[in-house]
């Protein structure tokens, strides 16, 4: 078990949005394929091509309705070393949602050993050790394995792709390798489960919010492309201390070292007109060069600060929602990441579920940006 909602019943009508990792996050699902630079959507965009493996569980998270006709599957989408789907509980059940999980899990589970026992076994046929060069071992079929292999997770082995040789070579490798296979296809068939312990979900509450969801699910593969283009703006930084206060950061560190830094602090009390001459007057300073730092807690300096991201303008941002080693910038932030245009501040310590904010964080929040200015 993962992160759970204590005060949910799993067993009511739900969206739930799942997530699970491969142990160790081995990329053995797929590989990220296709141009960073191409315009979001565009077809030449970035994208997943899936091994064997990535489309076997995508056949078993499809197949998932066929075991509980109550869970609707609604998306999916399978990433190098992890996976993301989306299922519909159409009524209250008698069973829980980790039910269906671990049915898809053990699912996914026997597949994989049914590669990894047919690879074997056949490269066992053609006297190859492990860590043989698999150029004429893919010969005859994609991936070598016996048509008189009739086991289901072994006719995936067959499927035509459109994989190199090289990647059906690294896939091979790693698969054998991950898995852990006894050396003699005589012995017990225990291998590695494909995924890590427990699984983590989201709860959705209405279509407004599946419809984010599913969008977010379809940009993942450009999202990771982003990240790894420019690695250094996605990383999880920890320990950066300001003015006696430890911050965990994404982004462009090299923001702080601006010499013109400017606090945006704006009443919850001003009217939409006084909130957009605020906008006004910060747009003129963020074109002259000065960088906007601000919580962006009440709803004029939230307007002001998308305004200044809108212009692909440099900004720093305080989130009361601290950072894991695995955090992410949103998705409206990505590409202001990728650029050097964008920091994240993190004063306090990650937590599953967000805290409320109260006064005193608000008040403490300002005055940490004050501090920043002054640098």
């Amino acid at each position: 078990m993962k992160r759970r909602n204590e005060t949910h019943d799993y067993k009511s009508e739900r969206f739930y949005l799942i997530t699970l990792v491969v142990d160790g996050r081995t990329p053995i699902l797929g590989w990220i394929v296709g141009d960073v630079d191409a315009p979001k959507g565009s077809v030449k965009g970035p994208n997943i091509l899936l091994s064997p493996l990535g489309v076997a569980v995508v056949n078993e998270w499809k197949g998932i309705t066929s075991y509980y006709p109550q869970v609707a599957v609604i998306s999916w989408q399978v990433m190098p070393d992890h996976f993301h789907g989306i299922l519909y509980v159409r009524e209250h059940t008698d069973f829980h949602i980790g039910q269906v999980i671990k049915g898809f899990k053990l699912g996914c589970n026997k597949l994989m050993r049914d590669m990894v026992v047919a690879l074997k076994t056949q490269h066992t046929r053609k006297t190859r050790t492990q860590n043989a060069q698999f150029g004429d071992f893919l010969s005859g079929h994609p991936c070598g394995v016996s048509k008189s292999d009739d086991s289901r997770g072994a006719r995936y082995l067959d499927l035509d792709l459109g994989l190199s040789d090289s990647q059906y070579s690294f896939f091979i490798s790693n698969l054998l390798s991950y898995a852990a296979i006894p050396s003699q296809p005589t012995q017990p068939r225990r291998i590695k489960p494909l995924w890590e312990r427990g699984y983590n979900d989201k709860i959705l509450y209405n279509y407004s919010t599946l419809q984010r969801w599913k969008e977010y699910l379809y940009d993942n593969p450009r999202r990771l492309a982003v990240r790894r283009a420019n690695p250094e703006y996605f990383r999880v930084r920890f320990g950066i201390e300001i003015a006696g206060q430890t911050y965990a950061a994404i982004g462009n560190r090299f923001l702080l070292n601006h010499p013109e830094k400017q606090q945006v602090q704006l009443s919850r009390s001003l009217s939409d007109a006084q909130i957009q001459t605020q906008v006004e007057h910060f747009m003129t300073l963020a074109r002259r060069g000065v960088i906007l730092v601000s919580p962006a807690i009440s709803k004029g300096e939230q307007t002001v600060m998308r305004a200044v991201m809108d212009a692909h303008l440099p900004l720093i941002f305080l989130t009361p929602w601290g950072f894991h080693t695995f955090s992410k910038p949103g998705h409206q932030y990505y590409s202001a990441c990728a650029e050097g245009r964008f920091l994240m501040l993190a004063p306090w310590e990650h937590h599953n579920e967000r805290i409320p904010l109260t006064r005193l964080m608000c008040l403490e929040l300002n005055e940490m940006v004050s501090q920043i200015c002054k640098l």
